[in-house]
């Protein structure tokens, strides 16, 4: 039985954090990288108003913002979930057939590559190697690493994760 796809909606951000935030750089030259981690680590990734706010506080235009976020990979536009689930795709993965390991993974968390669940308790990416060619495919979840996956495995291994955290 295929599972039911929802969609996902951000909501309001409060931006009583990233006042905090900006109160604690304020007035500081270069402060950019910083002020974007720490607000970064407020909300778990940089909300459009975020992005808008911080410029007018740094007195810089929002595409000179944007342009740092998207320059360095520490920096999110997109919300991630709990647990990141990074599908190998680099030779070994590949021969093994990764492709259908991430689609597996797509069908069961109903979201497609480089997207979250709207519950936020995964994000889904693909990746060039976790290292460990051994047990291709593989995957990694958080921490924790799944090797000789094929479709069946998948399932239980995101019906695992949905158990530990009581959904």
């Amino acid at each position: 039985m295929e599972p039911a796809c929802q969609e996902w909606s951000p909501g309001p951000v409060d931006l009583d954090r990233l006042d905090r935030v900006l109160a604690e750089h304020a007035g500081g030259g270069g402060s950019l990288i910083p002020v974007l981690q720490h607000a970064q680590d407020a909300y778990g990734y940089l909300p459009r108003v975020v992005i808008e706010r911080i410029a007018r506080a740094l007195g810089v235009s929002p595409a000179q913002v944007f342009g740092v976020a998207t320059f360095y990979a520490q920096f999110r536009l997109k919300p991630v979930g709990k647990h990141v689930i990074r599908v190998c795709h680099g030779t070994a993965c590949h021969v093994a057939g990764a492709e259908k390991i991430s689609e597996a993974f797509s069908r069961e968390l109903c979201v497609p590559d480089g997207e979250t669940t709207p519950d936020r308790l995964f994000t889904l990416e693909s990746v060039a190697c976790v290292g460990c060619c051994s047990l291709a495919p593989v995957a990694m979840v958080g921490g924790e690493t799944f090797g000789r996956l094929d479709g069946p495995r998948v399932g239980k291994v995101v019906k695992d994760f949905r158990k530990r955290e009581g959904a």
